[in-house]
């Protein structure tokens, strides 16, 4: 990784950081895909100041931030959430957001997120990870794969008013 890129966990002062970087790097990654209706329903109920300052501070979440140059380029969320039935039994935490600005792909900034969101699973006893990736989201699902990640099943996801499908996949931690 760049030297110059730090990533840390996040508090109540980078709330206004990680909601513009959400924003941005949602719309980078579906814009093209979407209607803009809809991409505005979704960007407008997901990334407020407020409902991120309430994810920030809701007990089993978990932000890291990647810097560079003090400028946010990624981020991540981990959050202890209702888990899956196929997961009973397990002591699983959910990456509900992992997302590099589209300048810095390429260039780490996920992988060593996800490594940050491994290392961190592992040190609070969580025995495995998982996450839902849209369907036609190839990208991310090859850097899933490459992760060790696979594919356990499928829910829907709203986006505005567009039900989609995002395929679940899970990594065991040994």
């Amino acid at each position: 990784m760049d030297e110059s890129v730090t990533i840390r966990s996040c508090s109540l002062h980078d709330a206004e950081a990680i909601m513009s970087l959400g924003i941005r790097t949602f719309r980078d990654t579906f814009d093209e895909m979407n209607t803009p209706e809809n991409m505005m329903l979704y960007l407008n109920k997901t990334f407020t100041l407020k409902r991120i300052r309430d994810e920030i501070q809701e007990p089993g979440s978990v932000f890291f931030i990647a810097e560079k140059d003090d400028d946010a380029v990624g981020y991540a969320r981990l959050r202890t959430s209702e888990k899956p039935e196929e997961l009973q039994g397990y002591s699983p935490i959910e990456i509900e957001r992992l997302y590099a600005d589209k300048k810095f792909l390429g260039k780490r900034i996920g992988y060593n997120l996800m490594n940050t969101c491994l290392h961190y699973a592992r040190d609070h006893g969580h025995d495995l990870v998982w996450l839902g990736v849209w369907e036609h989201n190839e990208r991310a699902i090859s850097f899933y794969k490459k992760w060790g990640f696979e594919r356990f099943g499928q829910h829907t996801f709203m986006l505005g008013n567009d039900a989609q499908t995002d395929l679940l996949m899970k990594k065991h931690l040994k």
